[in-house]
């Protein structure tokens, strides 16, 4: 009985390695780099599990949208960003330690919440007397960085600070329903209904503060905001609320700011959108010294879009009632080849898609071109007239505005029967919905075909190339290498604000050498650590990975 027992467990191990899958060692080492990668960003890079956006590899300077103290993190374009990518290795793979991984970011996204319930920009875990020092010195000394020149102490919308790390929270709290998140979600949702004005819209900083006119303008913190998709952001937050928690008081304060996008459209025959707005009436005002009160055709485009998103979610016609307009009011704003020939750019008749003014004066309908004269933000000045050069190199004065797509975009929409459109829509439905299982992997963005499809007249690396070219780029230490992009400026004093007619900065990126903003390094030696270089090769062998699961 017993040799019988043992030559059937023989057997059955037999086959069992028999009808076991090949292993597939390939992807063994995209899960082995993806680990190695991701250890040394979590334990070596992050501080307390914040990132910011570049590291010089002996750590002794980093940067985020401006250079950065070590014991800094940033909210804006960063930590949240690594927190779904955390979330979106652990669905793909099932490994808990891409989980923990991401509570850790989560635990110092919830350390930075500020105790109304928002973010600002960045947060320093040394407290906040090391935060209003970088504020004081590196801040207040970044010429183009106007938003980080002065301290308001409150938290902002701006590039989506608030809302993204909002979302992040809403997303590992969805995860597992683990109620150690709960309290700083609630928080963050109640800060976004909070700081909505009853009109419907938002400021760009909250709460509110009036404490910085700026060369003779009223602070523009407390205008309602458009710029940056601040309403946008703030809807399809709550939208996402909405859909995992099923709360529906949440619908009215959605609806309202929806309706406000509406409202805000400027009469013909300047029928867009304006970056912001002064709240009691309305109507288009001022914000950075180069964002002119003025009708923005960047914003006009993106809020027909907008608005056409908003008749998909609730088979509403006036969320497309404006577009028309718009549409033709667009169709004034192409340059005339003389123009654009000071540009030097190629001309075309072609009206489908052409070259406009970013800003046109809402009174009259003329460009506002932006420029700049001195050298740092204590003798330079910004202005503005119909000369279309040369103009401020770190923020364009010109739009490409491509008409053809968004017409082709609003027939499309308007001819799609209205049940197609909305069958899917949180605001229609009293059911909760899971949210996506990958925010920051799309599936099939940039992932070659097999078969390497043709690029730039050159074969396309497949999918399997490119993460045998990821692997092989991780150092000996476990992180990836890429060329510094930007540097800036070492912080030094300066106080002479005698105003300067110097003109050679007028389309640089930085001033002279007092000016701490970010500019182009043009040193290919000087490495650097890359949160979003991490972020992209680790979408490309998270989705090798998945090809090979299929």
């Amino acid at each position: 009985m017993k040799k019988f027992l043992l030559l059937a467990t023989s057997l059955f191990l037999c086959l069992g390695i028999f009808a076991a899958p090949k292993s597939n060692k390939l992807d063994d080492q995209v899960l082995k780099t993806m680990k190695t990668a991701t250890e040394y960003m979590m334990d070596v890079v992050s501080y307390r599990g914040g990132f910011v956006w570049t590291y010089l590899p002996d750590f002794s300077r980093q940067w985020g949208e401006m250079e950065a103290k070590r014991t800094m993190a940033w909210v804006q374009s960063g930590t949240p960003q690594m927190g779904n990518l955390l979330l979106d290795a652990y669905h793909a793979t099932g490994d808990e330690y891409y989980y923990e991984a991401a509570t850790r970011v989560a635990n110092a996204l919830i350390w930075g919440q500020q105790d109304n319930g928002g973010w600002n920009y960045c947060f320093d875990f040394a407290g906040e007397a090391s935060l209003k020092d970088w504020y004081a010195t590196v801040g207040r000394n970044g010429w183009r960085l106007e938003e980080f020149q002065h301290y308001y102490g409150n938290a902002t919308f701006d590039d989506s600070s608030t809302t993204d790390a909002a979302k992040f929270i809403l997303r590992i709290y969805a995860e597992k329903f683990d109620p150690k998140f709960r309290p700083a979600l609630d928080k963050a949702i109640n800060f976004v209904l909070e700081s909505q004005y009853p009109v419907g819209g938002w400021p760009q900083r909250y709460p509110l503060k009036f404490d910085h006119p700026f060369r003779g303008r009223p602070d523009y913190s407390s205008f309602i905001t458009l710029n940056d998709d601040v309403i946008p952001q703030c809807t399809d937050f709550l939208l996402q609320c909405l859909q995992v928690l099923g709360t529906q008081n949440l619908k009215e304060p959605i609806l309202r700011a929806m309706r406000l996008v509406i409202m805000l459209q400027q009469g013909e025959p300047y029928a867009g959108w304006a970056d912001q707005y002064t709240v009691d009436d309305l109507k288009p005002a001022h914000a950075r010294s180069y964002e002119p009160r003025a009708i923005s055709n960047n914003t006009t485009q993106s809020m027909c879009r907008q608005l056409m998103q908003y008749y998909r979610l609730t088979g509403d016609t006036r969320f497309l009632a404006g577009i028309p307009a718009a549409l033709k009011y667009l169709e004034t704003q192409k340059l005339p080849k003389s123009e654009v020939d000071k540009l030097g750019r190629p001309y075309s008749d072609n009206m489908d898609s052409f070259l406009a003014a970013r800003f046109i004066n809402p009174d009259n309908g003329e460009p506002q071109y932006v420029h700049r004269m001195g050298s740092n933000v204590q003798n330079g000045h910004y202005y503005y007239d119909q000369t279309i050069t040369p103009t401020i190199g770190h923020y364009s004065s010109y739009s490409n505005v491509n008409l053809k797509a968004l017409r082709d975009q609003y027939e499309q929409i308007k001819n799609t029967p209205v049940e197609e459109l909305t069958k899917d829509s949180p605001l229609l439905s009293n059911e909760p919905h899971p949210l996506a299982e990958y925010y920051v992997v799309r599936m099939g963005a940039q992932a070659a075909p097999r078969g390497g499809a043709a690029f730039g007249g050159r074969p396309m690396p497949t999918l399997e190339d490119q993460a045998k070219d990821i692997i092989a780029a991780l150092t000996k230490e476990g992180c990836w290498l890429s060329p510094l992009r930007t540097t800036s400026n070492p912080y030094q004093p300066y106080e002479d604000s005698t105003p300067s007619t110097e003109t050679k900065y007028v389309s640089t990126n930085v001033g002279d050498q007092y000016d701490t903003s970010p500019y182009s390094n043009t040193d290919p030696s000087i490495q650097c650590i890359s949160t979003s270089d991490y972020i992209n090769k680790m979408g490309t062998l998270i989705r090798y990975h998945l090809s090979v699961k299929q």
